[in-house]
């Protein structure tokens, strides 16, 4: 599919006049949607501002980018508008966005129609092409600019390869590079556009992969990287890096791909980088440009290993919730309300149970060493999870062996990427002909076996000292601690919602429901119901005070119905980044609230996800008085919205 042929002629606008960003996403979504583009706008739009909230789409030079997937979409399209006065965008270089180019994609889609989406980003790099959109007069000519463009690549393309540009100087000289992106929609493409263009003005032989939507394009082989100078990583989310073992590597984020693509090949054609080290990961660029800090790696790290871990809590704690249909022991052959199904499922709950750990380990590890983590991090994942430790029984060696729970499989994470690195250095000396042997042989034993020792002998006594101390706490709290700890987690989940202080109250809950081997948490049940209150509370004063913003906006906020029953705090971001000190604490509030009533009532949560879904499974106890506390937290957060946004009248 051609660029030219995705845009949406019949929802252009050359002379917008809206004055910021969320009334331009939603003027131009409902323009598309009377196009016919999409059929659920409301959606359309949420997704849109979720994905601003991410990082911004204003790619400075005067343009913007938005663009979002959702299945109500029925295919690949650009929504063009030109703002003469300018939109304020939070642009990385400042400007306000004249040029927005809205992208729509289908859920899941990837081929062609991305392709020609990542030709978009290639076409705006050129100078000439904004000159000719401040010149169009009617949406014909806007299109006519991609034709021609389109045109001119592919007689480039049939024609004679130009001629090298490099100098006698350059000629011995290649830059690689890889761009990356969360959406891999835009920047990842723009990104690559710049640097070829900065390799082009040098003089410079620069190759470019592409990790987009769509897979990984340009792949680099291995006869490029061996053949590489240097190599240009710009990426906003982790790309293949082993296989840049040894190589001068920069790692930056991809904005500076584009913002600062001129400054990135002149170090990479001097090798100014430092030497790439596969198990030292990210850290191996704590001198170079964009560096990650400590505590970024550490967030990203443990993210890596919570999202792969929580599938198998959700599945598992399901599972073990619906076999109580039965009765509470139904499970049990030797219990007279046995039954078959109802032990296949508490039996299959158990099994997911016991996978929670090695995951959470496992892919922590990983995401620090690579594959070898991977092996070393699930095996102390094993032995950090009571359901696998007691099989070993009380006697012998591991008669005083302390489980360590959540808390020991966190610390053996970090441990297996630590561990890796240790051996890297350890079998540094090894010839090259013996290399081969390290992944498939001396790392995966040498590192097993002091992963074991350590797991055993130093981690679980006082993790797992750590992990029982925090279940008695909880345990012996009075009403009032309960009530102070609901209300702290819950607040926690709407103060940054989907930042780091709602992480740490969702990965405290989780650590406790996966200590807990089924039982359920009310920690976890507090945090829940905290993260299912904010989008409940925008939808309901939407609802109910149609005075507190725009009808575009009441209309958005609609969705949050839906994303408030599925405990997706995050759709209350875009409300909330618009007036944060009038629309985040009243949030807090009423989530704190949620969160201490849920404690007081001891409302225990089986699983670390689902809302309502959750409830309906039967993986939270006394289901309707959760309902209640839920709806009245909720209705409480839409009072307290619409008394802090009792000045803010709008038409």
């Amino acid at each position: 599919m051609k660029l030219s042929e995705l845009f949406v002629k019949e929802a252009m606008d050359l002379q917008l006049s809206t004055t910021d960003k969320p009334s331009t996403l939603k003027y131009l979504a409902e323009r598309f949607h009377q196009a016919g583009g999409v059929s659920d706008v409301e959606a359309y739009v949420a997704a849109l501002e979720v994905r601003e909230a991410q990082s911004t789409t204003g790619v400075g030079d005067e343009i913007a980018i938005p663009h979002a997937q959702h299945e109500s979409i029925k295919s690949a399209a650009i929504v063009f508008g030109r703002s003469d006065a300018g939109i304020d965008w939070d642009s990385f270089d400042g400007q306000a966005a004249k040029y927005i180019f809205m992208i729509a994609a289908p859920a899941g889609g990837g081929g062609e129609h991305l392709q020609a989406l990542a030709k978009l980003s290639s076409v705006l790099m050129q100078p000439e092409t904004k000159v000719a959109l401040a010149a169009a007069k009617t949406p014909e000519e806007v299109v006519a600019v991609f034709a021609a463009a389109e045109a001119e690549e592919a007689a480039q393309a049939t024609g004679a390869e130009p001629a090298s540009q490099a100098s006698s100087a350059q000629e011995d000289v290649y830059v690689l590079a890889v761009t990356a992106c969360p959406t891999g929609i835009a920047h990842t493409f723009m990104a690559e556009e710049k640097l070829k263009q900065a390799g082009k003005a040098a003089g410079i032989k620069i190759k470019v992969e592409t990790n987009g939507q769509a897979g990984v394009g340009n792949r680099l082989t291995a006869d490029d990287i061996k053949k590489a100078t240097a190599i240009i990583v710009a990426a906003d989310k982790q790309v293949e890096m082993a296989r840049f073992d040894g190589k001068p590597v920069i790692i930056t984020k991809v904005a500076d791909g584009i913002h600062k693509a001129d400054e990135l090949v002149a170090k990479a054609a001097k090798a100014e980088a430092p030497i790439y080290h596969a198990a030292e990961g990210a850290g191996a660029a704590d001198l170079e440009v964009g560096k990650e800090s400590i505590g970024r790696q550490f967030y990203k790290h443990l993210m890596n290993g919570v999202s792969h871990m929580l599938p198998f809590v959700v599945s598992g704690g399901i599972l073990i919730a619906l076999s109580f249909f039965w009765g509470i022991n139904s499970f049990n052959p030797e219990d007279a309300s046995y039954n078959q199904v109802a032990q296949f499922l508490f039996v299959t709950g158990k099994l997911a149970f016991a996978m929670m750990l090695p995951m959470l380990a496992g892919f922590i590890g990983h995401s620090i060493a690579d594959r070898p983590g991977l092996v070393v991090g699930f095996m102390g994942g094993i032995l950090a999870n009571p359901s696998v430790l007691s099989d070993f029984g009380a006697v012998g060696l591991f008669e005083k062996s302390i489980p360590s729970g959540f808390l020991g499989a966190l610390v053996a994470g970090f441990l297996a990427g630590g561990i890796i690195y240790v051996l890297r250095l350890a079998f540094a000396w090894l010839p090259k002909s013996l290399e081969g042997l390290k992944p498939i042989f001396l790392f995966p034993v040498f590192g097993v076996l002091i992963m074991s020792f350590l797991m055993l002998f130093v981690v679980n006594g006082p993790m797992g000292a750590v992990m029982q101390g925090l279940q008695d706490f909880l345990n012996g709290m009075s009403t009032g601690s309960a009530l102070v700890l609901g209300f702290l987690v819950g607040a926690m989940m709407s103060i940054d919602m989907g930042g780091p202080i709602n992480k740490a109250a969702y990965v405290t809950g989780t650590a406790l429901v996966t200590q807990s081997a089924g039982a359920g948490s009310n920690v976890m049940a507090a945090v829940m119901v905290g993260g299912m209150v904010p989008p409940l509370a925008i939808a309901l004063a939407a609802t109910l005070n149609k005075n507190l913003w725009p009808e575009e906006e009441r209309n958005s906020a609609l969705v949050n119905y839906v994303m408030g029953a599925a405990f997706i705090t995050e759709g209350a971001i875009p409300f909330a980044a618009a007036n944060p000190l009038k629309v985040i604490p009243p949030l807090a509030v009423s989530a704190g609230v949620a969160g201490a009533l849920s404690m007081l009532f001891g409302i225990v949560s089986k699983v670390p996800h689902g809302g309502v879904f959750a409830m309906l499974a039967g993986g939270v106890t006394n289901p309707l008085l959760y309902l209640a506390i839920w709806v009245g937290a909720s209705f409480l957060g839409a009072f307290l919205l619409s008394l802090t946004l009792r000045n803010q009248n709008k038409k």
